[in-house]
């Protein structure tokens, strides 16, 4: 059974057999995926009132554990995004009610985010529709492959000095 990108790399190979096009098969698969999650992700986002970035800070409170409390700068090391975009996403989550930020007890000068009660709610609510997104996109795997691709994108992302390895 072939894809869109199968035809690609025939093309390819037809026009330029010179050239090793092998890397846009996996690429351009990667890249189809990304577009397949984000539309998935939006959508269910949405019915929830959050966007994806919302719900990453939102999770990464949560996963937090009680008080569910972290620093601007750990929320930005786990969205891995810069401190402008952390800064929009809270002023954003803010304005809604779902977080609140305050001056640290411990240190006056840094600032703790910290999720509301709502914010709770509304993450706690939309983790299992998100979830079941997610399973949805890989029901044409079988649990095993699931691994196996887990396993290799992993390696990759490691490769390229994307994600810290954990210790």
């Amino acid at each position: 059974m072939g894809d869109a990108v199968d035809l690609i790399l025939e093309q390819w190979a037809r026009e330029r057999p010179d050239l090793d096009c092998s890397p846009m098969g996996v690429i351009g698969r990667i890249t189809q995926l990304q577009r397949e999650v984000y539309l998935a992700q939006r959508e269910t986002f949405s019915r929830h009132g959050l966007d994806a970035p919302s719900f990453d800070v939102l999770a990464a409170l949560r996963r937090a554990g009680p008080p569910y409390q972290l620093t601007p700068t750990e929320l930005m090391r786990t969205a891995l995004v810069t401190s402008g975009a952390i800064t929009q996403r809270l002023d954003r989550l803010e304005e809604k009610g779902l977080i609140t930020r305050e001056r640290s007890e411990a240190d006056g000068r840094a600032v703790v985010v910290t999720l509301t009660d709502a914010g709770r709610q509304a993450l706690d609510a939309a983790l299992p529709d998100h979830l079941e997104t997610e399973r949805r996109l890989l029901t044409g795997l079988p649990d095993t492959d699931r691994e196996k691709l887990a396993e290799l994108l992993r390696r990759l992302l490691v490769a390229l000095g994307r994600v810290p390895q954990r210790p």
